[in-house]
Order: structure tokens, then sequence, then C-alpha cells
């Protein structure tokens, strides 16, 4: 005869090694879930005996499906590669044309797909990417603001008082 649900039996816990644990499922008379007294972990009822477990039967036997036809793991880029060109390398200052190569030193080579004002989405191996096209290089870089003058405030604010 099996313990009920809440009785202590003892089971392998597989986190902390401990053999005491509570009955928290059956089905029908094989417990099926128990909780550890040691470490509260939830798991599978493991006999500490070694006893072997009864090995569920398939319920029924199920029949052979035919083979599915193989799946396309890699896309492929949705417009051609104009091979008449040479591989141009990536550079953000530049600008590219639908279906020109280029290479770029992180994703490798890869196929121009759209063109738009500022950006391109290019076909790679790994996966389509969005990169900058034609960007303006910042020639004067980064300036000091002016200071602010205290003793003439913008035009509708109040003056600051001395005091």
């Amino acid at each position: 005869m099996s313990a009920g649900v809440g009785a202590d039996v003892e089971a392998l816990c597989s986190k902390c090694g401990d053999v005491w644990h509570v009955v928290v499922a059956k089905v029908g008379e094989q417990i099926v879930k128990v909780q550890c007294k040691q470490c509260s972990g939830y798991h599978r009822y493991k006999s500490p005996h070694g006893a072997p477990t009864e090995k569920k039967l398939p319920s029924a036997i199920r029949p052979v499906r035919e083979p599915k036809a193989p799946v396309e793991r890699f896309e492929k880029p949705a417009v051609a590669a104009d091979l008449t060109r040479p591989t141009r390398s990536y550079r953000a200052s530049e600008l590219f044309e639908v279906g020109e190569r280029i290479d770029h030193p992180s994703f490798g080579q890869g196929v121009v797909e759209t063109a738009e004002p500022g950006k391109i989405t290019v076909f790679f191996a790994s996966g389509r990417r969005v990169l900058v096209q034609a960007k303006a290089a910042a020639t004067s870089g980064l300036t000091r603001p002016k200071p602010f003058d205290h003793t003439h405030p913008p035009a509708g604010g109040k003056p600051v008082s001395g005091t």
C-alpha cells in the first residue's frame, strides 16, 4: 500500500540529496510528485532504494507519417547582386545603390536590398541589417557654448537682483 498525499516518505532529492519528503501528488496508487523537507524543492518521486519505476507503455501505436519536404534554412536576397560591379568596402559616409555588393568588417559580404536617404537594408549570410549611408562628416566638432550674461536677461524675463 502506498502513502497518501501529505504523508512523509523517503525519496532522493536531486537538489540537496536529502531523503525525507512530503507526498504532493499521486496518480492512482503511484506517488508522482514530492516536496523536499530540507530545501523545499518539488520534483518527481525517486525511490532511495533504487527500485525501478514502472515504465509507461504507449497508449496507442502511432501511424507512420510521411516525411515532410526539407525546410530551406537560409533566406535568399530580395534582389539579385550586380556581378558586373566590384565589391565595395562599407563606409557610413558613402552612398550605395540597390543590388551593389558590399564588404562589411563585422558582417562580411552582402547585397544592398533597399536604399533610402540615410539608410540601406543589406542582406548578409547572418541575416538582414539596416546600415547608415551618406552620413555627413562633422567638420566643426563640439564647441563650448557662450557663457550666459546675467546682466542682460532675455526679453520677458525678470532681472536678477544682486541682493
